[in-house]
């Protein structure tokens, strides 16, 4: 069947050198290799692939169970691809009003639109919806995107959120312990009343999913309509005085240790190494950092405390255009 031949059928992955089919293939999956070198994730890495779209060492390739190693020449729609970057992660403070895709079938406005001209190519770490605000933590390394998005990972997401209501504690029973919406599972949260203000309630709501609009759909249905969200926390990593718009880089080193990356800064394969443990990490308060795990993973059903910024009624503002565009801050190495 050649070099390229699927796995699907139980085929070992090819390598382009010569190597006999008893041993193990040298080097890396090409997606993998694909998404280091931060052209895409692995997965739109391999329907590149599959579109004919790469080619190793001169030949087009359209199945991404190959190996391949550093003296092999990848070019991708005929430019070659750069060295793999070591990983970096960049928080980020998306306003509303923006998607979080590369291109908008509809031509909205999207969050690469608006990010630092000095940024480099980039990819989100899951999305936060037209209407949905707050942190969202962008990388330039496919192993890193997803890592981060395995439900294995467990990292809690926590959010503010205002609902229009006058909701009472035992309103969210259903959600603390688990719904099914339209035959979906969703797994229990972790809700906490904190005020009322006026016709609306804030809540403080932490999940560990993030599956499509989970919290809009869960509070529709109890009846509840949010009307605003702001994601403060995704794991160790908080939004704290961020502005909207606002980009700034995780320190290499806080990187290493929360994901277990290698000395060189690369992710190591999701299946020989899970994320480390967040660890505490005190600082100034409010600022964008590492926060203490255990106000940020408690257990399902057990109200969370109260935490992140406490937004006003109105939403933040719009990051502006590519005149008015703050450069990414630097990591404070």
């Amino acid at each position: 069947m050649g070099a390229f031949a699927s796995d699907r059928n139980g085929l070992k992955p090819q390598s382009m050198s010569k190597t006999p089919t008893s041993e193990t293939p040298k080097g890396d999956r090409i997606a993998k290799v694909l998404a280091r070198a931060g052209v895409a994730s692995r997965r739109d890495s391999e329907r590149l692939i599959q579109a004919g779209l790469v080619t190793v060492n001169g030949k087009t390739i359209t199945s991404p169970a190959l190996n391949v190693t550093d003296n092999d020449k990848i070019t991708v729609e005929g430019k070659p691809i750069k060295a793999p970057e070591p990983a970096r992660l960049w928080l980020y403070h998306k306003p509303t009003g923006l998607v979080t895709t590369d291109r908008d079938e509809k031509g909205r406005a999207t969050i690469y639109d608006e990010l630092p001209e000095d940024m480099p190519r980039v990819m989100s770490v899951g999305r936060l919806d037209l209407n949905s605000e707050g942190l969202l933590l962008l990388t330039n390394d496919g192993g890193v995107k997803r890592k981060l998005e395995l439900p294995s990972t467990g990292w809690v997401r926590k959010y503010r959120v205002r609902v229009n209501g006058r909701p009472k504690e035992e309103d969210f029973a259903p959600l603390r312990k688990g719904l099914v919406i339209d035959g979906e599972r969703f797994q229990p949260m972790t809700v906490s009343l904190d005020r009322q203000q006026g016709a609306n309630a804030w809540l403080t709501v932490a999940i560990r999913e993030g599956k499509n609009r989970e919290i809009r759909r869960a509070m529709e249905e109890i009846g509840l309509s949010v009307n605003r969200l702001l994601r403060v926390s995704y794991g160790p990593f908080q939004l704290g005085q961020l502005k909207a718009g606002e980009v700034e880089e995780i320190r290499r080193r806080v990187l290493r240790d929360q994901l277990g990356l290698d000395a060189e800064g690369n992710p190591q394969d999701e299946d020989t190494k899970a994320p480390a443990r967040p660890q505490r990490r005190r600082g100034p308060a409010g600022k964008p950092g590492v926060s203490d795990p255990s106000k940020s993973q408690r257990r399902p059903g057990k109200p969370a405390g109260k935490s992140g910024p406490k937004p006003t009624g109105k939403p933040g503002p719009r990051a502006g255009g590519p005149k008015g565009k703050p450069p990414a801050k630097k990591r404070r190495d």
